[in-house]
């Protein structure tokens, strides 16, 4: 398996709320998570949380993860890093930028 070192540079600060305040503001609550992109925690009194994330969001991550789970693609990144890294990279012509910008 591949490894790649990602610096984070900002931690995600979740908000959270209780699951009665959920169940009061509701709507609210879903228009900000959907608005915002940022998930929310419900509490609840017996331990059993659970997160509010938008459809959106849900699928931004579940490509995220199969990217990550996909070693032929980690190390495609990883090789990649590693040339830019050196600046031993393909460098493309002025035609092929031009062509990439629809110029």
């Amino acid at each position: 398996m591949v490894s790649i070192s990602i610096k984070l540079y900002g931690v995600l600060k979740m908000e959270s709320t209780s699951a009665n305040k959920f169940r009061e503001n509701m709507k609210g609550y879903v228009e900000q998570v959907v608005k915002r992109h940022e998930p929310l925690k419900v509490t609840h009194r017996n331990g059993e949380d659970f997160v509010i994330i938008s459809a959106e969001d849900w699928e931004r991550e579940q490509e995220t993860l199969h990217v990550l789970q996909n070693n032929d693609l980690m190390k495609q990144i990883a090789d990649s890093l590693d040339t830019h890294a050196k600046k031993s990279g393909y460098l493309p012509t002025d035609r092929e930028l031009n062509e990439i910008a629809g110029i």
